[in-house]
């Protein structure tokens, strides 16, 4: 049988699957980490328990990651996610976050997410708190109308680039390759050097082609290192 390309994870993660692998990626919640945890598909999680179930304190940590990390995300991948989402909440709040982010042309796809009227964040009381405080500036200008103060933004509630750096091995190797399948190959094969082109390319989400070439890369520069 041939390779098959995906990018899309067999499932989201959920509860307690989910708060370990925010902390995986950096957000200061309670709880374990999951080291290693892919870096888009927690992303996208969180949204979804943010804007489906409301959770503010989740959708509050999540922008200020983004905030902070947002330019060694695959926004490719990530924009490849968010526009296969079902639900019109979370691609509004993508479509906002990618208006918001617009100086990094990456994110330019993504806010064709949501093309609707503009919409609330809260279910209830816009009006008064947009009256009381204005709108968050963050997405003043975009899709979502968020009153300022809704979504706490501290930065202390998740690591910097240099502390991620040191515990996630491929949002380091992002930073030195660029934020890439080939980086995120790189770093799959830092932990299993035996890992074929194929699986390489499965636990990444790139294509065979991408694969077979950095598997021969690494190859190369093995075979180059002194005995």
């Amino acid at each position: 049988m041939g390779f098959r390309r995906t990018r899309v994870p067999v499932g989201l993660l959920q509860g307690e699957a989910l708060t370990s692998a925010m902390v995986g990626i950096g957000m200061n919640f309670s709880g374990r980490a999951t080291p290693e945890v892919n870096l888009e598909d927690t992303l996208v999680a969180a949204s979804i328990a943010g804007m489906e179930q409301d959770d503010l304190r989740v959708l509050s940590i999540l922008v200020t990651w983004l905030a902070v990390h947002g330019a060694w995300l695959n926004v490719d991948r990530l924009t490849h996610l968010v526009l296969g989402q079902p639900s019109l909440r979370v691609r509004l709040f993508w479509s906002a976050v990618a208006l918001w982010l617009a100086k990094d042309r990456r994110f330019a796809r993504m806010a064709g997410a949501y093309r609707g009227p503009r919409a609330d964040l809260l279910g209830a009381g816009t009006e008064f708190l947009l009256g009381r405080s204005g709108e968050d500036p963050r997405f003043k200008e975009g899709p979502m109308r968020v009153p300022a103060g809704t979504l706490r933004d501290r930065p202390a509630d998740v690591l910097t680039p240099a502390e991620l750096a040191r515990k996630h091995r491929t949002y380091r190797r992002r930073i030195l390759l660029g934020p890439s399948y080939r980086a995120d190959m790189w770093a799959e094969l830092e932990a299993d050097p035996a890992i074929s082109a194929a699986e390489l390319a499965r636990r990444t989400y790139g294509s065979f082609a991408t694969a077979w070439h950095v598997r021969k890369d690494w190859e190369i520069l093995a075979a180059a290192q002194p005995s």
